[in-house]
This record gives C-alpha cells, structure tokens and sequence, in this order.
C-alpha cells in the first residue's frame, strides 16, 4: 500500500461558515467586483459585494417568512446563472441546507431527491421546472415553489420585508464548519442516485487551502466563467472558491454561447471537462482543413507538444523556440484570442484529460490543471498545480488531503473536505469507510514523488472469457479524441474478446464528410459508409497502440444516433450510464459477437 499526503497551508475557526463569506467580503472590500451579470450585446454588468450581500439577505429573509427552518432542506433546480450562486448562498444564510436538482432531470429523478431529501420548497429556473416539479412531488406535498424567471423572487423579498436583521445574525450563529450545507445526489450510474453530505467545512477548509495553494492562478486581475452545471460538486466547488478568492465569477447558462460570452468575459481560468478540450481541438482542426491550412495546424500542434515536454526535460532547444514563437503568432494566438485572450489556466475534471491534449494546451500557452475527486470528496483531492505538474497525472493531493492506493489498486481519501456519509442511508456510509479513509472505488498508482495517476473505475473492468481484466477508460479516452468519435463503451464483459459501440460526433460528421468529398448525410447513413467505417478502424488501431492484444478492441459497431444525456445514456456529467446502453443497445452487442 502506498501513500502520499500534504499537510494543510490554512487553519480555519471552528465557527465559520459559508453563509459569513457573503458578510466578510462586504465589509471588507464592499465596492469590489464580486460578479458580472450578463446584460446582453456581449456587456457585463457588476455587482459588487455590498449589492451581492444586499441581495442575499433580502432573499434570506423571504425564506425565513416563508417558514424555512435551519436544517430545512430547500431544493434548486436551475441552469448556471447569478441565481443559481445567489439563491444558494439565500438559503445558507437562512440556516437551511440546499439540495441542488439537475435542471435536465426526469420527473423520477426530480421525484426521488425530493422525497428522499425530505425537501421543503423548491426554487426553479422556469415555469417548465415547476410543472415538473408539481408532478414529482408525493400527494398532499404541497411546499411552495418559486421561479427565478417569473417573479418568484420578487416575492420572495417582498414576504421577507418584515424580517429583521437579528433575525439573520441568529441563523448565521447556529452555524459552523460542522454544519450541514447540502446534500448533492451522486449520478446514479450504477444503481438509484445517493444523497452525499457535504458541510460548510467540506467546502470552506478545502477552498481556503486550495486559495493558498493557487495563487498564481487566482492572483488580484484572475476571473472565471462557469459554464458547467453548478448541480455538480466540482462547478459549485469552483463557485465557494470564487468568493474565498474574491474572484469575479461570471455565469452562462447555455454552451451555445460560450465561445461569444467567453470572447467578452475575458476570464483567467475556466473549469471544464475534457471532452470541451477536445471539442476545441479537432474544431480548430476541422476549421484548419477547410481553410486549406489543415498541414500548418497539425505542424503548429506538433510543436506546441514538443515545446511543451521540453519544460519536464530541462527545456525547449534553441530551433524549437524559434519555431513555438513562430506558431504563436500564426497559430496559438488565434486559439487564445478565442477564448477572449486572457485565459492562462484551466483546470479539468471527470475524466482523464490525455498527455497530447495536456501538452497540446500548455504548448499553446493554456495551463490546464488536471484534478481529481468525486462528489464524496467536495471535488478536488489531488489537482496539479503550476508548480507541480505533471501532465498525465492528476497532481499530487490537496494540502490537508491524504491519499492511498491499496494491494488490489484502490484510491482512497482522507481529509477535512471528505464527507461525512450518506444522507439517511447508514449501510451505504458504513460500506464506503474504512478506518476514517473514503473508498472510492476508482483504480490508480501513486508515483514515487507521490503523483496520482488513475487508470480506471473497478465496478467498470471488464473480465473476458479468457479471465484477462481490462480497464475500459484507456481505450474509450483515446477513441473519443477522434474528430469523427462522439461517445464510445467498451465492452466485452465474459465475451471471447473486446468490443466497441461508437457514436459519431454530429458536430463534427458533416465538416469531416465535406472535407472528404462525401455526400451529407446524417449519423444513421453515415454509419455504413465504407470511408467512414475505414476512419473509424484507423482510431481503433490507434487507441489498440496503448493496450496489449488481449485488451485490445476486435470488433466495432457504429450506432445510429448519439449517446447523449436526453437518452438516457450519459449523466449530466457526462459520464456514461453503461446499464443503460448495454440494455437499450443489446442487439448491437450481439452483433459485435455474431
């Protein structure tokens, strides 16, 4: 068994909490940017954060007239936006603890995590959401419900008009690092979702610790742009980090605007996920090759690879600094004045990012910071940083963070941000522990100067016939860094060999098919094209190079239509709902062994 841990950078009081943040940054530095609202044509408006406490407490005052109680469990169910940050930070203030709810899930989910929670009032985005809500909710459940686009709100402040201040100061008192803050509803990929309880230590410790290690990104000009849902831990993580930064945060609600919102919010870091990284390489690509200049970028991302192993390897040559300087200024500046040409870092989640893409960024000149944790864990337990990274790993732990790999190779965490259980289920928290460490049930090595690489998910290894075990995470990771590839499952499981279902990304089909002087087609046509089979043989092979002949993938089918959140398939975070697919898609599987 191995081990490697940090000892924490800051101390935190005992009595604080998340809710005394919004009090401390106001009479501290109350005309200071704390946000930036979109208010359209590509415009910001700030708010600073006397106005953001203002709000807040007006807010907190409206859920106190209502009824709310400390310890109620309020639900919210939005996209990211300034609502999302504001109204969460309402309930804290209000003693209350926020059950966040995925503003794509089903009336069975959305029912579920308000029954099990034992939610009193719901907050959401939309008239749309509260008709589901109304239908999710058990008979005789009738707790108000309020929306951010009507004029819930509104009223929500106007009820607490009343509501004096001390009133506040009493529910802030009650509060500490101990206290409940949430309860986060894990994905769901293996069995019905699991409410995980995170206190406002979880959050605060790791977040004040995590400032001190991160200075350099989060220095006095840093600003970020979430995007991601703040649902999932790792985004609200990055939201609690913001505000003990005092970093302006900004908010879009729809992917489809962020190359626009990221061009006009200029910010310094970002948090993603590796498939947008790898959405914006081949569409950099993509767009390359259709201007004819396809040979330059694949030159250009060469050598901002080389350039950027050269920094692990004593540094770049004389000739290769000359040629990254070149591609600077014909190549990398055009992708960072993408991003709104301030973007030095960003830091990645979910999912293992890939050496290329990890070189290829940093070669650019955007610093990509890939971290490791799980909703368990209030997100990061291991992350790289500027000053220790090594790109393919997931860094070394966190200050105040341990972590473990044992004799069968699983990681395990112990620390202040580890949660304390599983909200009303004691099995599931009793099976989860073992001797004060999480196990996490992902599968990785620590290297000897206590890097964490992880290399699969144990409840996903896959054992053929012939009893050879493989990780199926290496092999889908480097097929879906295909231009061509939108999702893929491994499969193969008590099969003679491995098989692959691959989806072809739609974004992307209709570029690569006219870049090839092939007809238009849709996914579904496109499938049995002999050109299009033959690319997607060419990925396999390529990913085949990194396994040995046993794990490698034999056979592959492409399916008809994407695997995607609305079918069912992928979690809001993208991570693949294998039972799932291997049902909806089991004649496809056969036919990989027919």
């Amino acid at each position: 068994m191995r081990e490697s841990s940090r000892p924490s950078l800051v101390e935190v009081d005992p009595g604080r909490h998340l809710a005394q943040l919004v009090v401390d940054n106001a009479r501290e530095a109350p005309d200071a940017v704390a946000f930036r609202r979109p208010a359209g044509g590509g415009v910001w408006e700030d708010v600073s954060w006397s106005a953001f406490r203002a709000d807040v407490e007006a807010l907190a005052r409206g859920l106190v007239a209502a009824g709310v109680e400390p310890g109620d469990r309020v639900a919210l169910m939005s996209r990211t936006r300034y609502e999302w940050t504001l109204t969460d930070f309402a309930i804290w203030t209000a003693g209350a603890v926020t059950v966040p709810v995925y503003e794509t899930s089903s009336r069975d989910q959305v029912a579920w995590v308000l029954e099990d929670s034992g939610t009193r009032c719901v907050v959401v985005e939309t008239d749309v959401h509260a008709g589901l809500v109304r239908r999710a909710r058990r008979e005789g459940d009738d707790g108000p419900t309020w929306t951010v686009e009507g004029d819930g709100l509104a009223a929500l402040r106007e009820l607490g008009r009343d509501v004096d201040d001390a009133e506040l100061d009493r529910r802030r008192s009650g509060l500490s690092l101990d206290a409940l803050a949430t309860v986060i509803y894990t994905s769901g990929t293996t069995g019905r979702p699991r409410g995980v309880e995170l206190t406002h230590g979880n959050f605060l410790v790791l977040a004040e610790n995590v400032t001190a290690v991160l200075r350099e990104v989060l220095d006095d000009d840093a600003s970020t742009l979430l995007f991601l849902p703040l649902a999932h831990v790792l985004a609200r993580f990055i939201q609690v980090l913001a505000v003990v930064a005092r970093t302006p945060l900004g908010h879009t609600p729809d992917t489809k605007d962020l190359a626009a919102d990221l061009t006009s919010f200029r910010p310094s870091y970002v948090l993603s996920v590796p498939r947008v990284f790898e959405k914006i390489y081949n569409g950099a690509e993509a767009r390359a090759d259709e201007a004819g200049r396809g040979d330059l970028f694949r030159r250009a991302a060469a050598v901002a690879e080389r350039w950027s192993r050269a920094q692990d390897a004593g540094g770049p040559s004389l000739g290769l600094r000359l040629q990254h300087a070149l591609f600077d200024r014909l190549v990398y500046a055009r992708l960072r004045s993408a991003t709104g040409g301030r973007l030095a870092f960003a830091v990645s989640g979910g999912a293992p990012l890939g050496e290329r893409l990890g070189h290829f960024f940093r070669g650019v000149g955007i610093t990509i910071l890939e971290g490791y944790g799980l909703t368990e864990s209030t997100a990061p337990a291991a992350c790289g940083t500027p000053t220790d990274l090594k790109v393919g790993t997931v860094g070394p732990p966190l200050p105040g963070t341990a972590v473990r790999v044992d004799d069968d190779g699983e990681v395990q965490l112990r620390g202040p941000h580890v949660a304390r259980g599983y909200w009303r289920d004691e099995e599931a928290t009793r099976a989860a522990f073992v001797d004060g460490w999480f196990r996490t049930g992902d599968l990785g090595h620590l290297d000897d100067d206590g890097y964490l690489r992880i290399t699969g998910r144990a409840k996903e290894i896959i054992v053929t016939a012939a009893g050879k075990n493989v990780a199926p995470a290496v092999l889908e990771d480097r097929l879906r860094a295909h231009p061509l590839v939108g999702q893929c499952m491994v499969v193969g499981d008590g099969r003679p060999y491995v098989g692959a279902l691959v989806t072809l990304d739609p974004d992307m089909l209709a570029i690569w098919l006219r870049g090839h002087d092939l007809p238009e087609v849709d996914a579904a046509e496109a499938a049995s094209m002999p050109e299009v089979l033959a690319e997607v043989q060419r990925a396999v092979d390529s990913a085949n190079e990194a396994v040995s002949r046993a794990e490698s993938v034999r056979r592959f089918v492409l399916l008809p239509v994407d695997l995607t959140e609305e079918s069912g398939h992928l979690t809001p975070s993208l991570k693949l709902k294998r039972a799932s697919v291997l049902r909806d898609h089991a004649d496809r599987v056969e036919q990989l062994y027919s």
